[in-house]
């Protein structure tokens, strides 16, 4: 696929029209000396929901894409409907990477890895005591793990959909963090003597603005962390700032992600400071 020098990708999600995703890759793999096409699979735009996954991972292997990016609302939908999962797909039970190998469809996730790289390079110093979780979605299953695995003591998961937090803390227990992840019904009782929260829903993006919590909570010495990143200066990061907390935005995550699915589609090693630096430039912008 690489010694080809071209490559065929795309990224499959609901309101992704503002994505940065087709530029981070295109210009990386110039860099590399490869022809990438990043092609936007909207559904919003095309008036389709998760249904119409079957058919267009067929039309993938037919058009022979490389690979496929996974977002909102697709990271969970999508699994059933592949041939095979890496590790962290399947311990997390999502999917933000698929890669098409000899007509194979092979789930991986890099946002857990991806959360990592943006959490410790914007906030090395951060307490994880007792760090709250909002959103148990794809995205926020593969933060969560990440989370524990870093090191944080107690992990309380909030959801507006109780059982879907309730699954993901015993989901998470039984992987061995041995009771360190639990579920919790009230955001403000979560946040109370909390050490961080870690913003996991699509609330703040272009399509669904707003907060995803009362401004009122957010206190120091409590530092956040966002995973939206279009905006990057969401109405929470705004609010965490105005109230002295220490934050983290979503760009972080966003190149984090964006160079393990890059390892994983190419085969190469991106440069993760020169993706960086060109996902701030766009922001900056308004790309």
């Amino acid at each position: 696929m690489v010694a080809d020098k071209k490559l065929l990708l795309g990224l499959i999600g609901a309101g992704i029209q503002a994505s940065l995703s087709p530029a981070l890759h295109e210009q990386e793999a110039r860099q590399h000396g490869l022809r990438l096409h990043y092609q936007i699979i909207d559904l919003d735009k095309a008036g389709v929901g998760t249904e119409a996954l079957p058919g267009l991972l067929k039309a993938a292997r037919i058009m022979g894409f490389a690979g496929l990016n996974i977002t909102y609302p697709c990271k969970q939908a999508v699994i059933p409907l592949l041939d095979e999962l890496s590790d962290e797909a399947r311990a997390v039970n999502a999917v933000n990477t698929v890669v098409i190998r000899d007509g194979r469809l092979i789930g991986h996730n890099t946002d857990g890895s991806g959360w990592t790289w943006g959490f410790r390079r914007a906030l090395p110093d951060a307490a994880l005591d007792r760090v709250v979780l909002l959103g148990a979605g794809g995205a926020g299953a593969a933060i969560a793990d990440a989370a524990l695995r870093m090191g944080t003591n107690e992990l309380v998961i909030v959801d507006r959909e109780a059982e879907r937090a309730e699954a993901l803390a015993v989901s998470l227990n039984k992987l061995g963090h041995k009771g360190r992840a639990k579920a919790g019904s009230d955001i403000a009782q979560a946040l109370s003597g909390a050490s961080g929260l870690i913003h996991a829903t699509p609330t703040g993006m272009d399509k669904l603005p707003g907060l995803p919590l009362p401004a009122s909570l957010l206190r120091p010495p409590l530092w956040v962390s966002e995973v939206v990143y279009f905006p990057l200066q969401t109405a929470l990061l705004k609010a965490a700032r105005d109230a002295g907390c220490a934050v983290a935005d979503g760009g972080g995550m966003a190149v984090g992600q964006a160079v393990g699915a890059f390892r994983l589609f190419t085969g190469l090693e991106p440069d993760v400071t020169r993706m960086d630096s060109h996902l701030r430039a766009l922001v900056r912008d308004g790309r």
